[in-house]
């Protein structure tokens, strides 16, 4: 890892401004981080697009609010669910692989009735981000990502919208204060 601390299961903070529309003001949870690169989904980007068939049969199980949600501009045809597990996992299984503590990934070609007793909830991502070797370690030592701890519900937040700014808000101090940061910062 080059010395950087590991960010699998914890978040990516945009600071302000970044330069990318993509990321702007995201918070990005990260599924995979090795030597060879890493992998996370934008949480607090609903697209108001709901799942049709044969997805559809999912719906049941999707946290509010019931809608993909864009995960990143890499693979946008390319869907990833998190779930929400009702107690930690640890093994991967045919329908379910442990990212940290109770959050996991599904298998959407798993028929979600056999999910109903082992996941309080399901979030949906279109697409992802990715970084190739290095790359995100030197856009975190660049100021560019807050690396912050996630909360268990983080991922399956009801209102997305405030996540990047509630985030922030609960680290304290002066990421408390950059939360109420405008969004363009030369009308400050």
């Amino acid at each position: 890892m080059h010395g950087s601390a590991p960010t699998k299961g914890r978040l990516l903070v945009a600071t302000p401004p970044l330069e990318d529309p993509n990321f702007d003001r995201t918070v990005v949870y990260v599924l995979e981080h090795r030597d060879d690169g890493a992998l996370g989904v934008v949480i607090n980007r609903p697209t108001g697009e709901s799942l049709d068939e044969p997805l559809d049969r999912w719906v049941d199980l999707q946290a509010e609010p019931e809608s993909i949600f864009l995960g990143g501009p890499v693979e946008t045809d390319a869907l990833i669910a998190l779930a929400y597990a009702n107690r930690p996992v640890t093994e991967p299984s045919d329908e379910l692989s442990p990212v940290a503590g109770r959050v996991a990934s599904a298998d959407l070609t798993t028929d979600p009735v056999l999910l109903a007793g082992l996941v309080d909830s399901v979030r949906i991502f279109r697409g992802y981000a990715g970084w190739g070797p290095g790359q995100l370690e030197g856009e975190i030592e660049s100021g560019a990502w807050l690396v912050l701890d996630a909360e268990p519900d983080d991922v399956f937040a009801a209102e997305p919208d405030e996540l990047w700014r509630s985030v922030l808000r609960r680290q304290g101090g002066r990421l408390a204060w950059l939360a109420s940061a405008p969004d363009d910062l030369s009308a400050n």
